[in-house]
């Protein structure tokens, strides 16, 4: 098993607008990219969990000729509300880090 970390080039989280989080997950390495994509571990589910938000609002893209990753969620607080951990979202990619990949 290896960290996502260990095998991506940039895994990133960001604003879409003020209601939305994107998550970004890129590969310079066409082996690497193959292996965590074939691998099937990422996916909506696995996303719904580590974000404890429901499957139904995940939006998920693989994106071969990208070789990266894409998954987008409503904000669970909007940008700048009170209570606004993250203005611009771009701390909340940190469980992605951590997954395994066989």
């Amino acid at each position: 098993m290896t960290a996502l970390a260990e095998l991506a080039t940039l895994i990133r989280s960001k604003n879409a607008g003020p209601f939305v989080l994107t998550f970004d997950i890129l590969f310079k390495d066409e082996k690497k990219y193959r292996r965590v994509r074939d691998s099937g571990v990422l996916s909506k589910e696995l996303f719904a969990k580590l974000y404890n938000c429901p499957v139904d609002i995940v939006r998920f893209f693989v994106c071969d000729n990208a070789m990266g990753f894409k998954f987008s969620i409503p904000r669970p607080t909007f940008q700048g509300e009170v209570g606004d951990p993250d203005l611009h979202g771009g701390q909340q990619n940190t469980p992605l880090m951590f997954v395994d990949i066989p």
